[in-house]
């Protein structure tokens, strides 16, 4: 129904461009790089207290996190994600194959070599795939779930009209869109991930950041983890999360679609989940963080208090 605004805008932005300099994610100095050997991803603690992981999509740096950190201040230990390939890293174990399902295992291995007890979760785009995966495949390593702007079967959304959404169906389109981002020219990447920028996010100062993280990743890294975005399906996945789990998204913007369209969207989307609490946040493109950084942090803290 919607695969034209993804095509057009969410694929844009995977293209992995000519790299720039990119200013590290984070510059604090009570930022420290957790003592965690993995080749997939390294993660970033800073604070002291209750324990939560943030991370971020595809493509990104954890500094799209700045405002989250700076937000939840005094009694929070936060653990950012940075995805081997993402944001001016070199791929390391995510060269080849899937993205985000080792990661999500490297997660677990984290938290369980680190003594996180229950730690909250929060994902945004294919971190919130990643953390799904998390709490799906791991229950009893996280307390709580925060989804931000994704659903559980992304392919459902590349179906041809009247054809069942199933893996198999959508994929010959990700095959497709795959061997577009590996072999299109740097040019055309350019341009459409500068459109894609401006689809998903509405502020415009803060879209900079992000197209700097899109043009410093790996094309082979994001064109590999958006194939298995598309071809995993994580709906019969869902029954298994133990934990309470909070799904913030926006209304897509396409014509003909209506906000309550992307209720029912939403809802068919966790069926299999009938406790998730689904949140609308309007007046807001992909990243709410950025566009609508009040209501996200209200949402937020509601998580965290439970």
């Amino acid at each position: 129904m919607f695969r034209t605004i993804l095509l057009g805008s969410i694929v844009a932005m995977l293209g992995a461009l000519p790299a720039a300099a990119v200013p590290p994610a984070d510059q604090s100095a009570s930022t420290q790089t957790a003592r965690f050997q993995s080749d997939r991803l390294t993660m970033r603690v800073e604070g002291e207290g209750r324990d939560v992981i943030l991370i971020p999509g595809l493509s990104s740096s954890p500094r799209v996190w700045d405002e989250t950190v700076a937000h939840l201040g005094q009694g929070w230990r936060v653990h950012r994600v940075h995805i081997n390939g993402f944001a001016d890293t070199e791929p390391g174990g995510n060269a080849e194959g899937k993205v985000a399902a080792p990661v999500a295992e490297e997660l677990a291995r984290y938290i369980a070599e680190q003594g996180l007890e229950a730690p909250a979760v929060v994902g945004h785009s294919m971190g919130g795939t990643i953390a799904m995966m998390l709490a799906a495949r791991h229950p009893d390593a996280v307390g709580r779930v925060m989804v931000v702007d994704q659903v559980p079967f992304m392919g459902a959304m590349f179906a041809q009209p009247g054809v069942n959404p199933t893996v198999a169906a959508v994929t010959p389109v990700a095959d497709g869109i795959r061997a577009q981002m590996l072999n299109g020219p740097e040019e055309a990447y350019r341009a459409q991930a500068e459109q894609a920028i401006v689809g998903m996010i509405r502020t415009e100062a803060r879209r900079a950041p992000a197209l700097e993280d899109t043009r410093s990743s790996d094309r082979t890294v994001s064109a590999n983890a958006f194939h298995e975005l598309v071809t995993t399906d994580l709906r019969t996945e869902l029954p298994r999360i133990t934990a309470p789990i909070q799904v913030l998204y926006v209304a897509f913007d396409f014509p003909g679609m209506t906000p309550e369209m992307t209720d029912q969207i939403y809802r068919m989307s966790y069926m299999a989940l009938p406790t998730a609490e689904l949140t609308r946040i309007d007046d807001s493109a992909h990243f709410i963080m950025f566009d609508q950084p009040e209501r996200f942090h209200t949402a937020l803290d509601a998580f965290l208090a439970r």
